[in-house]
Formats: structure tokens, C-alpha cells, sequence
């Protein structure tokens, strides 16, 4: 009779469907899942990230009970607790003595490089699958890339949509256009109706969980509680339709705009669950495109939400393969400075770098554009250390994984990577915030001076950084534009400007 095999899920393979999955015997093979401190800490995650994450691995793991499986389950706080990954495969190993280790590739490249040794150091078979999760797998990608001048987001995206047939009118798109991101840029007003994220109640699990997060990692930056997210597949089923049936109609519209009393505007909140496992992202957009189909929403937000999924998910993965390991450690802009102690307190008198800060505090949770065009610009215009940055990130956002979260930072926030994934840095004034937020009305500084006392940072901060990097971002066509604007200031303007930015980064 055969001793079956001990198939190894990790924290953000949360589906019934994942590959490792796929010929399991409940009657012979063993699940090992493992929540262990060195997932816990290899940054400082939020508490409520580690809460969600240990949480919703015992739901499924019941789910997987119910299932009819064997399963080895190691809580963080059990006294034989190896404390990685690697010890727990090693107990389990000895406990069962199984034909073959089967565990579906990782998305973090730390993880990969542990994995890939472990056959020599147990002695044993390790079967490593594809994620098949992923529209494109890592030679696809490849594949694509191979002879490119320009890797450009867009011309995948394409792609992506004709695999799928998402969108797709025979061989053209819906509508007539690929992309509809110019009709996505509308700023939002407060008195309008803002649908709120479905909540849950933590049970007793997850209040277990959150007692335990509190007593382990209350150093940790964030807030534990309250505690609302779905940590099941019912509950983040019903998330999903709850945005699809409330938001998504208007997600399009205002996906860009920053209001400071509405953390969640029209967004899906839906990440966690993506990113983790609780929710397939090709079933979701199918989902989306029905409404779309229904007349329930428009092309404009269906198109544009998508896209962040074929288009903008599957592609940062593929970069992060494609390049790492060397892509956590480039730096084009040689950007050496630290974080300002405000990013973990958003005690600052910056309104809009305040909300998006406390926001991240209170929920592990800020939208794209505050990441992008408030955070992100920020630390790229202060000169801030892309790594610092992107580790700074990794640990404060509930959907966070690396392989996602280090393209967006290191790459599109930070431009550290000098061009590969997008085609200018992502830098603006107070100009921007002003247009796409309230957050600039009740600030201390005001938006409308340009330099001197009182002046907002963003303004000055703004032309310091090209000025700064001149040398390696003058040659770029789409800043031609602004260096002729910066070039036709007179000199007083000029100094003017450096020296305001200066002084403010003096203070920091």
C-alpha cells in the first residue's frame, strides 16, 4: 500500500484548486500547513495581515477537513513549533516518512530559493508545480519578453485579453478600444453616496487569532482591531459580489481620486482575498464582464478593473520572476535616504501623506493612487532608499506578497529600476494632489504657494528631483516637456525652488 504523499500548502495557496492539489488521494496523502514566526517577521507585518493570513489558513484547513483530507496542522503558538517553514517540513517528514514532498511554487523568491534545496537535504522527492492560477506562467512571460526593446504593460495586457476573450467582440475589443484609463481620472466629492466594503464579525477563530497577534506582535506597526475582513471563501464570495453588485458601476470613474473622510471610495477591497487564494481571479473578472454584459456597468469600469487583474497583476509577476533576484537591489535613481519616522506614526502636517498614512494604520489597506501618487511620490521626491521603501510597504499592506508589491514600488512608485516596468517616474506636485483630492483644503501648508514659508513640500520637492536626477532622467521623451518648462524659469524662480526644497529636506 503506498505511504501517499505530504503535500506542503502555503499561506497565499488558499484554494481548492491549486495545483498541489490537483491528484490528491484524501485516502493516502497527508496536507501539512504551518503558520510559523519567520512568515510572521521577515518584515514587520501589520497585525491585521498576520491576523488574516493565519486566520483564513485555519478556515481553510477546516475546508480541507471537510474535504475528507489528513491534516498536519502546526499553530503558531504550539510548543513544538520548529518556527519556518523548512523545520516543519522536516518534523512532518519524520512523522510520516511520505513517498514525495508536493508543494505548488512560491510566490516569493526567498521561499523558492529554501525550497529548491530541500530534496538534497531530506532525501526525498520534491515535486514543485506550476502556480496555475496565473493566466501566464514564468516561460510565457519569458517568452514574451524574449527580443523586446520595451517591456510595456499595455502591449501584454492585449494579449492577455485575446487568451482569455475577456472583453472581446470576435478578434476586436469591446467598444472598440483596448483601454479606457482617460475616461478613469475623475475626481470624487464628499456628498456623494460612497458604498461601504461588506464587513464581518470576527468568530471565534479569528478572535482567538487576534488575541494572539496582540500578545506576539504588539510592537508591530498597525492597528489589530476592529477586525472585519473575510477570512473563509463563503465570506469573500459574498465581498465579491457585494462590490459587484454596489461599486463596481462607478469604480471606473473615480478610481483615481483621494477624498480624506472616505478610506474606500468605489474600490474592490478584494485583494486580500485574491492575493491569498480565497478568491480565483479569472472567475472574478468573468464575474465583472457579466455585469458589463447585463448592462449593470459600464465598459469604462469593467475594462479598467480587468485590467488591474489580466493585465497589471499578471505582468508585475512576471517582471518580478523575470529579473529577481537582482531586481530587490537596483537603484537607478541612487536614492540613499531614509523613511521619515512619520511613515509609521502619520504624524505629519501634510494632509494628504496624514490620511494615507493613518488610513494604512487603522485598515493594512490604502488604495493604489494614495500607494502611487501620495506615499510612493513622496519617498521617490525626497530621495528615499527604494528598498527601504519597498520592505516599508511589504509589511504595512494586507495584500502585500512580494511578488506584487516589489514591481509596484521598486519599479512604477520609485522608478529605481530606470525604466523597465513603466515609462516616466510617477512624480507630481501639490498640483495633482489638489486636483484629485480634498486632502489640500485643510492642510497646514497651502498648496497654491510654489516656494518659501508655508509653501507646500510637493512644489518645490517636485522640481528639486528633476533637477537632482537631470542626468539620468533628461534623456527621457516624456519629461522633454517639463525640463523646456524648468529651463525657461529665470534663475531667481530657479533658486527659489531648490532652495525651499532644501530647507524642507534639511528638517526631514
Amino acid at each position: 500500500m503506498s505511504k501517499g504523499n505530504l503535500i506542503l500548502i502555503l499561506g497565499d495557496q488558499l484554494s481548492p484548486d491549486i495545483s498541489s492539489l490537483s491528484d490528491a488521494d484524501p485516502a493516502v496523502d497527508r496536507i501539512l500547513m504551518a503558520e510559523v514566526m519567520a512568515e510572521a517577521t521577515y518584515v514587520k507585518h501589520h497585525p491585521k495581515k498576520i491576523i488574516f493570513c493565519f486566520t483564513a489558513m485555519r478556515h481553510f484547513a477546516e475546508e480541507l477537513r471537510e474535504a475528507g483530507f489528513e491534516i498536519d496542522y502546526t499553530c503558531l503558538d504550539d510548543d513544538e513549533n520548529a518556527g519556518d517553514l523548512a523545520g516543519e517540513v522536516e518534523r512532518a517528514i519524520k512523522r510520516h516518512d511520505p513517498e514525495k514532498l508536493i508543494v505548488t511554487e512560491p510566490g516569493e523568491w526567498r521561499l523558492h530559493e529554501i525550497i529548491v534545496g530541500w530534496d538534497e537535504a531530506f532525501d526525498l522527492e520534491v515535486d514543485v508545480r506550476d502556480d496555475t492560477r496565473f493566466l501566464a506562467s514564468h516561460h510565457d512571460f519569458a517568452s514574451w519578453a524574449k527580443g523586446r526593446k520595451q517591456l510595456r504593460m499595455e502591449n501584454f495586457y492585449r494579449e492577455m485579453r485575446v487568451k482569455t476573450g475577456l472583453l472581446m467582440e470576435g478578434d476586436e475589443p469591446a467598444g472598440g478600444k483596448w483601454n479606457y484609463d482617460q475616461e478613469n481620472r475623475k475626481p470624487a466629492k464628499g456628498d456623494m453616496f460612497m458604498p461601504q466594503p461588506l464587513r464581518f464579525e470576527p468568530d471565534k477563530i479569528t478572535r482567538e487569532m487576534i488575541d494572539l497577534v496582540a500578545d506576539r506582535f504588539g510592537d508591530h506597526f498597525g492597528d489589530a482591531e476592529p477586525f472585519w475582513f473575510a477570512v473563509t471563501r463563503k465570506d469573500a464570495e459574498k465581498a465579491r459580489d457585494h462590490f459587484i453588485a454596489e461599486a463596481l458601476a462607478c469604480f471606473g470613474d473615480y478610481q483615481d481620486a483621494m477624498l480624506k473622510d472616505e478610506k474606500f471610495l468605489y474600490h474592490s477591497l478584494l485583494s486580500f482575498y485574491i492575493n491569498a487564494g480565497l478568491l480565483d481571479p479569472l472567475d472574478m473578472c468573468r464575474r465583472v464582464e457579466e455585469a458589463y454584459e447585463a448592462g449593470d456597468a459600464p465598459l469604462n469600469a469593467v475594462e479598467g478593473f480587468i485590467r488591474q487583474i489580466i493585465g497589471w497583476r499578471e505582468y508585475v509577476r512576471g517582471i518580478y520572476w523575470l529579473k529577481m533576484p537582482d531586481y530587490a537591489d537596483v537603484n537607478f535613481l541612487e536614492a540613499k535616504r531614509a523613511l521619515p519616522d512619520f511613515y509609521w506614526s502619520g504624524e505629519t502636517d501634510m494632509a494628504c501623506l496624514a490620511a494615507a498614512i493613518t488610513a494604512t494604520k487603522e485598515e493594512a489597506y490604502a488604495h493604489h493612487i494614495q500607494r502611487l501618487m501620495i506615499t510612493g511620490n513622496f519617498a521617490m521626491l525626497i530621495g528615499a532608499d527604494p528598498k527601504a521603501v519597498h520592505e516599508w510597504y511589504l509589511a504595512v499592506y494586507a495584500d502585500a506578497y512580494e511578488w506584487v508589491e516589489m514591481p509596484n514600488t521598486i519599479g512604477m512608485s520609485q522608478f529605481a529600476d530606470g525604466g523597465l516596468l513603466g515609462s516616466k517616474p510617477y512624480a507630481a506636485g501639490g498640483n495633482y494632489i489638489n486636483k484629485m483630492s480634498d486632502y489640500c483644503a485643510g492642510c497646514h501648508f497651502d498648496v497654491k504657494k510654489k516656494t518659501g514659508e508655508g509653501a507646500c513640500p510637493f512644489n518645490a520637492l517636485y522640481w528639486d528631483f528633476l533637477v537632482r536626477n537631470e542626468d539620468k532622467l533628461r534623456g527621457n521623451q516624456r519629461l522633454s516637456r517639463i525640463y523646456a518648462n524648468w529651463d525657461r524659469m529665470d534663475g531667481d524662480q530657479k533658486r527659489s525652488y531648490r532652495m525651499t526644497a532644501h530647507h524642507f529636506l534639511e528638517k526631514l
